[in-house]
């Protein structure tokens, strides 16, 4: 299984969300049904074999792969949200991102003692937005067994923030 199919689907755009970004833009991988079935394929097969109790995933596109893998691979979701959107007692973290700061929280009895828990996200970046995530899990008892991304923009070292961890992407820029 290769991702080159899902390499040419994905488009550059110039500019966004400020001057100097270059955004890559999977909104065609998910339009296309073939396409995203082949996404899943790809970041379930890498993780097929591990005991997990559950996915994160991370606030929005996360979500979209992180809840189909859930329905194939028989395990729950717990959302990593941007502040602010959680009803319930959580944590939270404040990490830099490659165009400002942001931060995410996560429900403080989201995860039983040692869950493994997969964390899922489209794009791994400058990298804090998955650290943050991995801390708030380890914060609320879980254990990261995995991370998943779609995307990884490998210029911007994101995986020297994750060092430790098994971190996994079919797409490497």
């Amino acid at each position: 299984m290769n991702a080159d199919r899902i390499v040419k689907a994905i488009r550059d755009v110039p500019d966004f969300p400020k001057p100097g970004i270059v955004f890559k833009d999977i909104a065609p991988v998910l339009g296309d049904p073939d396409l995203f079935k082949l996404a899943l394929d790809l970041l379930q097969y890498r993780f097929k074999d591990r005991k997990l109790d559950k996915i994160a995933a991370v606030d929005a596109r996360g979500f979209l792969f992180a809840g189909a893998l859930c329905d194939r691979m028989g395990l729950g979701l717990v959302p990593v949200r941007k502040k602010g959107k959680l009803p319930y007692k959580t944590y939270e973290e404040t990490y830099d991102l490659e165009y400002g700061t942001a931060t995410v929280a996560v429900h403080q009895d989201a995860f039983a003692p040692d869950d493994e828990v997969l964390l899922v996200d489209d794009l791994l970046a400058t990298g804090g937005t998955a650290a943050a995530s991995v801390s708030l899990i380890e914060k609320a008892g879980g254990r990261v067994a995995g991370i998943a991304f779609l995307v990884e923009l490998s210029f911007l070292n994101g995986r020297e923030k994750l060092a430790g961890y098994d971190v996994f992407a079919p797409v490497v820029y």
